[in-house]
């Protein structure tokens, strides 16, 4: 009897904490006791404590919430959290909430914190702010966390949607903002024409003025550009694979005509 009472007191005064979490022990005389006892082997009293160990990890918690924004848009936003509790307050968690504290508290946090920040930017400063919402949602969430003694290490929202109404507005004010600026590049490069085209027909007068000053100052100056377009003509014409014959008149377009017409003039006189 007393090696059976020893090997109960031996396997049952003894218990493991495994890495990463931490016990605390419930006593049935003065209850839950406010010491910790971190991870390895511990001794306890059989029947008078147990022990009640808590996973003191940062572990991943996700929730989508469906919320108002300032300008009454719906938003479905989903965030996720990594929460652990605070190794000096299990005692504490441990009465007030139990092992399940993250399951009892965490929903209703994320739910509060999102509906309150959410509320104070418009749908548009959701999308284009999203991180300096993520900072203050998480801000939000750090404090009020901290009231039920649970910590956390990371907050970030994973997902932001809105109503298929909204969603489809804010695709046709893109498609409008594109043929609107459309509309602008076509009314630029039409006034760049319109440049172009004054530039080139002032161009074109300034050499009509041009070659009129020297055809007044200089009669020879037809010739001389009767003998450039025969050139030309030439030119073309050496190149081109069908083979024609032409005469020097008609060549160089009645070159000398200028000059026997000036010579019948003198004979005449």
């Amino acid at each position: 009897g007393v090696l059976v009472g020893g090997g109960y007191l031996a396997n049952n005064a003894i218990y493991t904490v495994d890495a990463g979490h931490i016990s605390i022990k419930y006593h049935r005389l003065s209850g839950v006791g406010s010491s910790t006892f971190r991870e390895g082997v511990h001794f306890m009293f059989p029947w008078l404590e147990r022990p009640i160990v808590f996973d003191v990890r940062a572990r991943p918690h996700t929730m989508t919430s469906l919320t108002g924004s300032r300008d009454l848009q719906m938003v479905s936003i989903s965030l996720r959290a990594l929460c652990r509790p605070d190794p000096a307050k299990l005692p504490e968690i441990y009465r007030m909430l139990g092992r399940d504290y993250d399951e009892k508290v965490l929903p209703s946090i994320i739910n509060e914190v999102l509906k309150s920040v959410v509320a104070q930017y418009n749908a548009s400063q959701l999308i284009m702010q999203r991180e300096l919402v993520s900072k203050t949602i998480r801000q939000g969430m750090v404090a009020r966390a901290h009231d039920f003694n649970i910590l956390l290490e990371d907050v970030a929202i994973t997902h932001l949607s809105f109503s298929p109404e909204y969603e489809k507005a804010v695709e046709q004010k893109q498609v409008a903002q594109q043929q609107a600026e459309r509309a602008r590049y076509l009314v630029l490069k039409a006034q760049e024409e319109k440049k172009r085209t004054i530039i080139h027909a002032e161009g074109e007068m300034k050499s009509a003025e041009m070659i009129g000053d020297a055809i007044k100052q200089n009669p020879g100056f037809v010739e001389l550009r009767r003998i450039g377009v025969a050139k030309e003509i030439s030119q073309l014409l050496s190149k081109s694979n069908n083979r024609m014959v032409l005469s020097t008149e008609s060549l160089l377009l009645n070159l000398m005509g200028g000059s026997q017409d000036a010579g019948q003039q003198k004979g005449k006189k």
